[in-house]
């Protein structure tokens, strides 16, 4: 009995994937509103999170150790989404502004250290589906090496699309309209580009994640039955590319998912899953490319957690 129970717990402990990393933040005080999302600049090593809330900065600013750096708030309403994007020479930081008044519905670019540089879309304006550059409640966004930005654009509001983008903010494609059939969207909530040239977008409330071909906007699949219980909220890769991380919000879950390598995108295999504490209500997630680490902003449990890869 002794050796059969020994060898089903060493196997559970297999199945674990990740850690938490109890020691992140150091000073989880510095989180004074709801955490909406978080982006890892794993080249120079820091954390950005957006939060939401009267009177409190709107982008903090941690260390992967954990240390809290700097905030800012200027020209932020209701940050979304969060994205850092590295060049050779530089870096920078883009959030969608979900708000509704003078700075929302916007996609806006900042320096590190939160000067303004780029909007996109109307700033206080809704846009409407026929203006590629018209926002409403845009959700997320994902920027690639070479300049190319993929929105997503409907956390809730008129607009349910996927926009690529040029470096010089130009329309390349756009593909999408409010519904449930083939690349249709109902709240197409997260986007994330593979190393394979797929584009993969949570598309929330159909609960399912649907595929794109990055280079025509060609669709090329989806994945409802891992989403039965709940929808996907967001869509990051792990570091090499083999498992997909998706929170699942309204079940306080992060699932893992086997990413499919070169060719047809089959069927959803859940290999893993992290059930985090109740009411924690898990939003976006990022990965850092580098270390592998899991950041998860938590909306119900206003925080940030770490979760390092075993």
């Amino acid at each position: 009995i002794l050796k059969a129970r020994n060898y089903s717990s060493a196997w559970r402990e297999q199945q674990q994937m990740y850690k938490l990393d109890i020691g992140w933040p150091k000073t989880p005080e510095d989180f004074t509103g709801q955490t909406f999302c978080v982006a890892v600049d794993s080249l120079h090593g820091l954390v950005y999170v957006g939060q939401r809330g009267d009177n409190v900065p709107k982008v903090l600013v941690f260390s992967e150790e954990g240390y809290f750096l700097y905030s800012w708030n200027n020209t932020v309403e209701m940050p979304h989404g969060i994205f850092v994007w590295n060049t050779a020479t530089d870096s920078s930081v883009w959030i969608t502004d979900v708000g509704t008044g003078k700075y929302g519905h916007t996609v806006k670019q900042y320096s590190p250290l939160g000067k303004l540089m780029q909007v996109l879309g109307t700033p206080g304006n809704a846009g409407s589906s026929l203006i590629p550059l018209q926002f409403d409640q845009p959700a997320e966004i994902f920027v690639e090496e070479n300049g190319d930005i993929y929105v997503v654009d409907g956390d809730g509001g008129m607009n349910n699309r996927l926009i690529k983008l040029s470096d010089d903010y130009k329309e390349i494609w756009l593909t999408g309209t409010n519904g449930t059939g083939i690349g249709q969207f109902k709240i197409p909530h997260s986007v994330t580009v593979d190393a394979f040239g797929r584009v993969w977008v949570a598309d929330r409330d159909n609960k399912r994640i649907q595929v794109f071909d990055k280079t025509t906007g060609e669709w090329l699949g989806s994945w409802s039955s891992c989403f039965s219980e709940d929808g996907p909220y967001s869509v990051r890769f792990t570091a090499d590319y083999k498992y997909l991380i998706v929170a699942q919000l309204n079940i306080n879950r992060l699932a893992i998912l086997v990413a499919p390598p070169i060719g047809a995108i089959g069927d959803c295999v859940m290999i893993h899953t992290v059930q985090l504490a109740d009411e924690t209500k898990p939003h976006l997630v990022d990965v850092d490319m580098k270390s592998g680490a899991i950041y998860v902003a938590e909306i119900g449990a206003q925080q940030v957690q770490k979760f390092v890869p075993l």
